[in-house]
């Protein structure tokens, strides 16, 4: 079996940790010939064709997508501005939710938040029978007071505002002091902080890189055990560094074309999902290697459906995609919710 280089030496792995490259390569194939207009099948993988998977690079996922060119470039760009919409989004998670509200309000801005008027809309809606939350993950409510988690979570959106934490952000010297930051928050466990601290990094708030600094979720977790049974005395957060520092010699041994993102390399973040994913595959291609949770199945199946969505990326990171295309439509979170259900 294929050998890891730490530097704490070599972990031997199992078959897992070949599928994992192998995963990536075909992941990414399916991605860049929908991008490029390519009609079904894009992959002769039956698990790849039959179940839901996220996208390998997370930006590219349909949720990111949207947080990125609908809720974080598109409208004023001062500290306050960007982070209400973007806390506003991700509490909630769901694309549906924020053209609710969109269509109920003027405008969606820290500026005009009137905490009524918002809560009010969301009960509406909830009233209609419409879920307004993503079924991604468990959402924790913050315990402030309210009956309704969404209310719960608006008043924390007030709490952290009023906080000064755009600035606070603005002035953090690394990703991790902004994980840091937003793990003093109630209801904010460590699978939330590092997703919410990954999207702010998308915004003109910051612009650390995506090497930096990396937390493992549960699915990660489950994933690297798959692939490495006996880590010693390394932390999974070792463990996704060193993948990601050596992907391209992987790539290379086991003989896989692997373009990454029109230029852009895979990132600690990028690497850490993929161990959520293999996880997942693995349960199907590998049933005989357990993880931690001991989930045997994979309960998502993959749907097709025409929602074609243009890409674009932090302009910062220099990626020039085509121009006409149609994005893998799969959401980066929600297929995460096998796996990141005790982040909080």
């Amino acid at each position: 079996m294929a050998e890891l280089i730490t530097p704490d030496g070599k972990l031997k792995s199992t078959a897992v940790f070949d599928t994992y490259w192998k995963f990536a390569a075909a992941r990414q194939e399916i991605f860049l010939k929908r991008v490029a207009g390519a009609n079904p099948p894009w992959t002769n993988d039956d698990i790849l064709s039959k179940h839901r998977f996220t996208n390998v690079f997370r930006a590219s996922d349909r949720v990111s997508q949207f947080l990125i060119r609908d809720v974080a470039y598109k409208g004023l760009q001062t500290p306050e501005e960007i982070l209400f919409r973007l806390l506003l989004f991700k509490f909630f998670n769901k694309i549906e939710t924020w053209q609710c509200l969109e269509r109920s309000l003027k405008e969606i801005s820290w500026s005009s938040f009137d905490f009524r008027l918002y809560d009010d809309l969301l009960e509406q809606s909830r009233g209609r029978g419409e879920s307004i939350y993503s079924a991604a993950y468990i959402m924790a409510s913050p315990n402030l007071g309210k009956s309704r988690k969404h209310s719960n979570h608006l008043l924390l959106i007030d709490q952290m505002m009023k906080d000064q934490l755009p600035q606070k952000i603005v002035d953090a010297p690394s990703l991790q002091y902004i994980y840091e930051l937003l793990l003093g928050y109630p209801s904010i466990g460590r699978f939330l902080a590092y997703q919410l601290t990954i999207d702010i990094n998308y915004t003109s708030l910051v612009e650390f890189s995506e090497m930096d600094f990396v937390v493992a979720g549960p699915g990660a977790r489950d994933g690297i055990r798959k692939c490495f049974p006996d880590i010693r005395n390394l932390s999974e957060e070792d463990i996704i560094r060193a993948v990601t520092e050596t992907a391209d010699s992987h790539f290379d041994r086991l003989g896989l074309s692997f373009p990454g993102l029109w230029g852009r390399k895979l990132q600690l973040i990028d690497c850490q999902n993929l161990f959520c994913e293999v996880d997942k595959y693995a349960r199907v291609a590998h049933p005989g290697i357990d993880g931690i949770s001991g989930r045997t199945r994979i309960k998502q199946k993959y749907r097709l459906t025409a929602r074609p969505l243009p890409q674009w990326y932090p302009p910062s990171w220099g990626i020039h995609p085509p121009k006409k295309n149609a994005v893998d439509n799969v959401e980066s979170v929600e297929s995460l919710s096998e796996q990141e259900l005790l982040f909080a």
